[in-house]
């Protein structure tokens, strides 16, 4: 578990980048966690960016899910926060998206519990003002370990 505070959009921004450095990402299924507006769907435009996604990035609030490419990388960017329905689950095809390589980023897991695997990292972001947020990331797996090791927030 590491913890720290970014302070402004560009130390999310510095930290997507160092991120997007790490060899393990490729297959990580990671969780984002917190409030609406704690900068979720910042953090994963700024990670996709870094990672050499071109053109919009749109949030999948509607979409449930969003597919990207980058370098031959497959990205899933998930979006359960209107997720209700467990049969969703199986009409949208998720389970094999899960099950196929790539990563994997979903914000408002927790509407999708008992159907998504464990996460590899979780990241928990709290808004403290407009501009700052509280950030504590925990992993939950030995390629989650893995992917933490050495990577402060």
């Amino acid at each position: 578990m590491a913890d720290a505070t970014w302070h402004s959009e560009d130390d999310t921004a510095a930290w997507a980048r160092r991120l997007a450095t790490r060899p393990q990402l490729a297959n990580a299924y990671i969780t984002l966690h917190g409030d609406l507006g704690a900068g979720k769907t910042t953090l994963v435009r700024h990670l996709l960016r870094a990672l050499g996604v071109q053109g919009r990035i749109k949030s999948p609030t509607y979409a449930v899910v969003e597919p990207h490419e980058a370098g031959g990388l497959a990205i899933w960017h998930f979006d359960f926060y209107r997720f209700d329905d467990p049969r969703e689950w199986e009409d949208a095809g998720l389970r094999d998206i899960f099950a196929a390589p790539g990563l994997k980023l979903a914000e408002w897991p927790e509407k999708a519990a008992g159907l998504a695997p464990p996460a590899d990292l979780a990241i928990y972001l709290e808004a403290i003002d407009e501009m700052q947020r509280h950030v504590t990331l925990k992993a939950f797996t030995a390629p989650g370990q893995a992917l933490l090791e050495g990577l402060q927030p």
